[in-house]
């Protein structure tokens, strides 16, 4: 039975008159709690007969671990997950940057609501919208957590919403910066050269993630569907985003020692509906095709050497061919470089994937086919009840094959790349 016991003040190394209560209760293990500070013996009494009625119903939080330092739980919650490597890594940033140069010290139990909503506002005057919701999301899983492991009776951030959080001033593309034209594409292509142009060309008529592209291995580059369809059968060339393989990887890692360090690596794709066969039009089986036939390496998209990408160094290629550069004297070692006009400045590899998806709903693809070819998860109980048919194949391949004609006529070229 809990009961209070007196605590006195010391004052230079003695024992004085003053005193406050300390709770004495019984813990679930048998052993005796304690928890001092009470200026009455009736509060302190009361608090502990709480404590081994709450043990008793089985819902009692220890105190002690209620007061755990928020970064300490933090540690111990992210050893504790499994998510990809990417989204580890996204989390390590959120933290480091933002959430634990404020809340590191901070007791779990001593987290509210009204702070962390008030702290978000300040965060959201130098960081986007985006990163900021991110930022609350995350503590409030950790919090989930904290009481998942007992260490806490509620999640105060839970079911709370955002507001009040400033204008987000990060300038946003706009429809037609984020949509290419097939001519821009196929141009775009022309100045990168058959080996890496292959790679614009491909994202833009195959929606490929940037991961899935330079993640794939000639033996899924070229496989074939087929399908029972009108009394015959429907074949057509595919690309295969393996469900173990199929994505690079591009983070970094932490040692035993907390130490950042690089890692790239094949993984399994985003999620399941990511591991899937992507449908070619016939131009650009034929292409790949071609490539492969005269390339060396492993893996259909790497650089000249075969080593994969580094993104960082893709966008030291891409950014002259899509915003344009000025004419570059010969160097060392260096040949001379024509100046290229502008034809889609900020253009990325994003850009071209949201490309492919917005050329789909322009030709008229068949939704449930659409989100299958993206890797995404058709919505609602219709995603369980429709299915792609060879026809819906047929018709896309049919119309991503006619954008590419026209675009050829319209620019007057029998070839992407000439010679």
């Amino acid at each position: 039975m809990a009961y209070a016991e007196k605590v006195y003040k010391v004052s230079k190394g003695k024992k004085t008159t003053k005193y406050t209560w300390r709770a004495r209760y019984k813990r679930p293990d048998g052993t005796w709690g304690s928890e001092p500070g009470f200026p009455t013996k009736a509060l302190a009494k009361d608090w502990g007969e709480q404590q081994e009625a709450a043990i008793r119903e089985g819902r009692w939080v220890d105190p002690e671990l209620s007061r755990k330092k928020f970064g300490a739980f933090t540690e111990e919650w992210m050893a504790a997950q499994k998510p990809r490597g990417r989204t580890e890594m996204n989390r390590w940033e959120r933290l480091e940057a933002h959430i634990l140069p404020k809340w590191k010290d901070a007791p779990l139990v001593a987290i509210n609501w009204f702070d962390v909503e008030a702290w978000a506002r300040e965060i959201a005057l130098t960081a986007a919208r985006s990163t900021v919701r991110d930022c609350v999301q995350l503590m409030s899983r950790i919090l989930n957590g904290a009481v998942d492991k007992r260490y806490l009776m509620v999640n105060p951030l839970a079911g709370r919403r955002l507001t009040g959080l400033p204008a987000d001033t990060a300038p946003k593309k706009s429809d037609e910066d984020q949509v290419a034209q097939p001519e821009v594409v196929l141009q775009l292509a022309r100045r990168l050269g058959p080996v890496y142009g292959l790679h614009v060309v491909t994202v833009a008529w195959t929606g490929l993630r940037w991961e899935e592209l330079v993640g794939l291995h000639r033996d899924n580059a070229l496989l074939e569907r087929r399908q029972r369809h009108d009394g015959g059968v429907f074949t057509c060339p595919v690309i295969r985003v393996d469900k173990d393989t199929g994505a690079l990887a591009e983070y970094y890692k932490r040692d035993e020692h907390g130490k950042r360090r690089s890692y790239r690596g094949l993984e399994p794709p985003k999620n399941d509906k990511s591991a899937r066969d992507v449908d070619l039009p016939p131009f650009l089986a034929q292409l790949l095709e071609k490539h492969l036939a005269d390339w060396p390496h492993e893996f259909v998209f790497t650089t000249r050497s075969g080593k994969w990408w580094w993104r960082s160094e893709w966008f030291r290629i891409i950014r002259p061919a899509a915003d344009g550069r000025e004419e570059r004297s010969p160097g060392r070692g260096r040949p001379p470089s024509p100046a290229w006009e502008p034809l889609m400045p900020g253009l990325t590899m994003r850009d071209l994937r949201h490309t492919h998806d917005s050329w789909q709903e322009e030709v008229g693809v068949a939704p449930v086919l659409g989100y299958e070819q993206m890797g995404h998860k058709y919505p609602g109980i219709k995603g369980t009840y429709r299915h792609a048919t060879p026809s819906m194949r047929a018709h896309r391949l049919a119309e991503l094959q006619s954008l590419y004609e026209r675009a050829m006529r319209n620019l007057g070229w029998e070839s992407i790349w000439e010679g």
